[in-house]
């Protein structure tokens, strides 16, 4: 008679209700049920092979993996910096192409000359009918002369006359807040003003086209802002430029600062007019020294140009250029005695 009567007539075989091994069992078939193997990640296993290998290589020639590294760095840096200079430096470089949209975003597209106008003081006066008057005028003391206010409007109405003999021109008077004692009052808009009263001198039409500048803190930036802020209006850059100013400071703008600016000297006019007579020996005193240092310094960016200009400006303006004319942003940066080394559109 069996013992067992629930197990095996074996009593030393060991029973199991579920069968050994990695399967699960199946209880209505009463079968084992294989569970199917994970396929391990090859890729894993690669790289991680492949990591074992460099590790190795790099215990065995540990200087040689450092060249190779260091070149691939460099070879990326390289590439990196060639896009960025493809995508944006170059198109500066290269120059400025007008678009067949520049008349929908420029509001004087058709002009293609530039008059300008360099401020030399702030009409302070509230009566416009006094402003060929000294007092009208913020003078610092060497400007104190009787005289002096005329030369100024001198300079406006020469400039509004040299627009007005020109439909393609654009003029511009240039000159900014140089004075704390005058107020937040600038030099180009004190001569537009005096030119709106004055009724263009008789000549309207230039009333459309005559704007400002209102940044420059010195001759060198009247030249270079002035074509600045001609390209943010225009879309493109002056083909002849015209100043306006007093005779004795021809050498400066005509020579010094156009050279330094590297414009064609075929395309370049001055008119100058000159200096009230109680003044004028001591304005070419004044003229000599400044040059001089303009000589020293084209681009007056260092000494006693640079500390000057710092002067006048006293309400500490943000200077918006070279914003609206990137092609020449390397000559806003620029200092140096040498000319500027860059390429730039009138090239």
């Amino acid at each position: 008679m069996n013992k067992y009567p629930f197990g095996s007539s074996n009593p030393n075989k060991a029973y199991h209700a579920y069968s050994r091994g990695g399967g699960d069992f199946d209880l209505e078939s009463g079968a084992a049920v294989r569970k199917s193997r994970k396929p391990r990640n090859s890729f894993a296993r690669m790289i991680k092979s492949l990591g074992n290998r460099l590790h190795h290589f790099f215990k065995l020639h540990p200087i040689l993996v450092f060249v190779v590294l260091l070149l691939s760095l460099g070879i990326t840096v390289l590439i990196f910096t060639s896009s960025i200079y493809e995508s944006h430096v170059r198109p500066t470089v290269v120059g400025y192409k007008k678009t067949d949209l520049d008349n929908d975003v420029y509001p004087f597209a058709n002009l293609r000359n530039l008059v300008m106008v360099a401020g030399h003081s702030v009409y302070t006066s509230s009566n416009c009918g006094k402003l060929d008057k000294e007092d009208s005028w913020f003078l610092e003391s060497y400007q104190k002369h009787p005289g002096q206010a005329a030369t100024f409007l001198s300079h406006i109405q020469e400039g509004v006359e040299a627009a007005a003999k020109d439909d393609g021109s654009l003029l511009l008077f240039s000159g900014g807040e140089t004075r704390k004692d005058a107020g937040p009052r600038s030099e180009a808009q004190s001569y537009w003003a005096v030119a709106e009263s004055k009724g263009w001198f008789g000549k309207d039409d230039v009333r459309s086209r005559a704007l400002t500048e209102e940044h420059a803190r010195d001759s060198f930036e009247n030249l270079l802002f002035s074509v600045c802020r001609f390209r943010e209006l225009t879309g493109s850059y002056p083909q002849n430029i015209t100043v306006v100013s007093y005779d004795f400071k021809e050498e400066r703008f005509a020579h010094l600062h156009r050279s330094a600016m590297g414009f064609p000297e075929s395309r370049f006019s001055y008119l100058g007019t000159p200096a009230s007579l109680t003044s004028k020996e001591d304005a070419l005193k004044g003229e000599a020294m400044v040059r001089a240092q303009f000589q020293e310094d084209p681009y007056g960016c260092v000494g006693s140009l640079w500390r000057k200009k710092l002067k006048r400006d006293p309400f500490h303006r943000t200077i918006p250029y070279p914003n609206g004319c990137p092609e020449i942003g390397g000559l806003f940066r620029y200092c140096g005695s040498a000319p500027f080394p860059g390429s730039l559109p009138w090239d």
